[in-house]
């Protein structure tokens, strides 16, 4: 084969994926292009301050707009100090939870991330089954950040046979120097076959089915998308907490899902 055919079939291939992406069609979204409480037709709440398996230290508060509310086009998640039974911080976690589940195409949120020491925001996804057995029913980490780690984000895919107990998590990570100061897209591309996760359209973590059974690739069934921002734990608090940051934000410009 000449160097023009191979260039030619290269086009051709780029060609091809390009008009792929074009025929994705928008069918879930939120702008926030509105005041006050997210959309309740399309978030829910986790609630609580029970550690949530990880020994976190913050209560993830119920329609609170003191740490989730929309303001100036976006949708502001906010950590705070203060005290809530055992619990000495407050933030949210918002879940699209029978509001919007997949089962693939392309989750776009666009976001500005805090930092600090004990910060742990995320961007990820979970097995919309109920109970929700974990990780058997998967999990897909789309940006995981930890303050003690500035600018490293983390992308995982976690499943009964691969996963961070076991010592078997598939993952990797990416600098993005200033996600802290700047909006980036955080985006994550699967399908019955691959899992990609990137930022700003760099894909730097992929994950295949091998086609064995669920225990490996859980993620033809329904999942739904979490936004928050945890404080300390076991990753995020593993080199302690600066009390004295809060409050602290994440900002998220929008949330798109293609398919």
């Amino acid at each position: 084969m000449t160097k023009k055919m191979i260039v030619f079939y290269i086009c051709l291939f780029l060609v091809a994926g390009a008009n792929a992406q074009d025929k994705r069609k928008l069918v879930w979204s939120d702008e926030f292009n509105y005041k006050g409480l997210p959309d309740s037709k399309k978030w829910g709440y986790d609630t609580g301050g029970h550690g949530w398996g990880n020994n976190e230290l913050q209560y993830y508060t119920f329609q609170k707009t003191k740490n989730a509310r929309v303001e100036n086009g976006n949708l502001i998640i906010e950590a705070h100090k203060e005290q809530v039974g055992n619990n000495a911080y407050t933030s949210a976690r918002l879940v699209t939870k029978g509001k919007g589940d997949w089962t693939s195409g392309r989750i776009e949120v666009r976001a500005k991330i805090p930092k600090g020491l004990g910060t742990w925001p995320a961007i990820w996804m979970l097995g919309s089954k109920t109970p929700l057995v974990w990780p058997d029913d998967g999990e897909i980490d789309i940006m995981e950040h930890v303050g003690y780690d500035q600018g490293n984000i983390h992308a995982s895919a976690h499943t009964k046979k691969y996963n961070h107990i076991i010592g078997t998590q598939k993952t990797n990570t990416i600098i993005v120097k200033d996600c802290s100061d700047a909006f980036h897209v955080y985006q994550v591309d699967w399908d019955a076959e691959t899992m990609r996760i990137g930022v700003d359209n760099n894909y730097y973590f992929q994950f295949k089915n091998e086609h064995s059974d669920r225990t490996a690739w859980p993620f033809n069934e329904p999942a739904y998308l979490l936004l928050n921002i945890a404080v300390g734990g076991n990753w995020g608090g593993q080199k302690g907490v600066d009390s004295t940051i809060y409050p602290l934000r994440m900002e998220i410009d929008y949330v798109r899902v293609y398919q």
